[in-house]
């Protein structure tokens, strides 16, 4: 069939023409909104799974949420080689323009002053950010004191109450790479609002360490937040995944194509749309067929082991890649540090930086102490398909 009209879009944090198996999580994120605009108080969100399972799809989806509703919304990813209060004044310019005019009121103005300080504390010294009001004159700033903490939550205070009925939203990708002190202070913000009846909400997503983490940040995080594993989708909804585009521009699928499909993805959302695009690419006609759907498959699985996994393979020094397959031999359930370190024939401390340095290129993650995971579904697979 026409490629140029093929549906399915595999590519990391690309929204795919039928978002499904997510409500549940649209609707928390629905409620806690409507909660907060009403006066109400209600959990922030923690989104954690392994990569390819469409936490940053989802984020971005809520994000829009937000913004539909009327709120300040600043969505960033987390970055060890950047500062959280650069990513965040970056993302908060152009929300913050859309309320600069002439006539706004008090409080917007308040919040423009000390969003306008919050920045230059970061590195706007000039004072540019001024959003071509002057400001001089009215109340907010204080938020450039340098300690991130404090000035976040002078941020967040006068941005939450900016407008009346709605309030401040910041979604936080890859947040397992937050500093631990970033961490802390998010998170502190986030009580101190709870606890004051701001209209603010939080949506954390990242690796399934990210629970653990933030416990370690601040041990009242169990109770502030609402926790949501972003894994593999449920049948019917794997199969919606395929069906729908399909079906939006008049292609069926064979039942039999789609179940096996689904069973040869497991339901991982990126695979799925690997697959997908990969079968109508083949297809002739109308109907996507089982012979469709094996060919797709064998394409598909070209595709990712060519990208998906290659590249993060290649990241891997030679012996980095010795670690992870000594990993591979426990498939994708996560390895015993000691396990791992026996199989290559040294002690835990031996290969300590060896671990440390995967973990930081984000090619594993470390679910709980004295253990290791890929951070990717059915890694293991690719490595056992690698020649030694």
């Amino acid at each position: 069939m026409d490629p140029l009209l093929n549906p399915y879009v595999p590519g990391a944090g690309r929204r795919p023409s039928a978002l499904v198996g997510r409500e549940d999580q649209q609707r928390r994120w629905h409620v806690a909104l409507s909660r907060l605009q009403s006066g109400r108080s209600a959990q922030h969100l923690c989104l954690y799974g392994l990569r390819g399972v469409g936490k940053t799809v989802l984020l971005s989806d809520l994000a829009a949420a937000a913004a539909r509703q009327g709120w300040i919304v600043a969505k960033v990813e987390a970055d060890p080689n950047r500062a959280l209060r650069d990513s965040l004044a970056d993302a908060l310019h152009a929300p913050l323009s859309d309320l600069a005019a002439p006539k706004a009121g008090q409080r917007v103005r308040k919040a423009l002053k000390t969003a306008a300080s919050f920045v230059r504390a970061s590195y706007d010294s000039s004072g540019t950010w001024s959003f071509g009001l002057d400001l001089s004159n009215d109340a907010g700033g204080g938020a450039d004191t340098g300690t991130l903490h404090i000035d976040l939550n002078k941020l967040v205070t006068d941005l939450s109450l900016a407008q009346e009925g709605t309030g401040l939203a910041i979604l936080i990708d890859e947040a397992q790479d937050l500093t631990p002190d970033e961490m802390s202070a998010i998170c502190t913000i986030a009580h101190r609002a709870t606890q004051d009846g701001w209209p603010f909400l939080l949506a954390l997503a990242g690796l399934p360490s990210l629970p653990r983490i933030l416990a370690e940040a601040r041990s009242y995080t169990e109770r502030m937040f609402a926790y949501d594993v972003v894994g593999s989708l449920p049948t019917l909804a794997a199969a919606g995944a395929l069906r729908q585009p399909a079906e939006a521009e008049g292609v069926i699928w064979d039942d039999d194509a789609v179940t096996y499909l689904v069973n040869q993805t497991s339901g991982y959302p990126y695979f799925l749309q690997q697959y997908g695009q990969e079968t109508w690419n083949v297809a002739e006609g109308t109907r996507l067929t089982m012979a469709d759907a094996r060919l797709g498959a064998a394409h598909g699985r070209a595709a990712l082991d060519n990208g998906f996994f290659r590249s993060r393979w290649e990241r891997a020094t030679r012996a980095e890649q010795k670690y992870l397959r000594a990993m591979a031999h426990d498939q994708d359930r996560g390895s015993s540090t000691a396990a791992v370190a026996e199989r290559l024939g040294g002690s835990l401390q031996t290969y300590g930086p060896t671990r440390a340095k995967l973990i930081h290129k984000g090619l594993i993650y470390a679910p709980e102490h004295g253990m290791v995971a890929f951070t990717v579904p059915t890694m293991a697979e690719f490595i056992a398909r690698q020649p030694t």
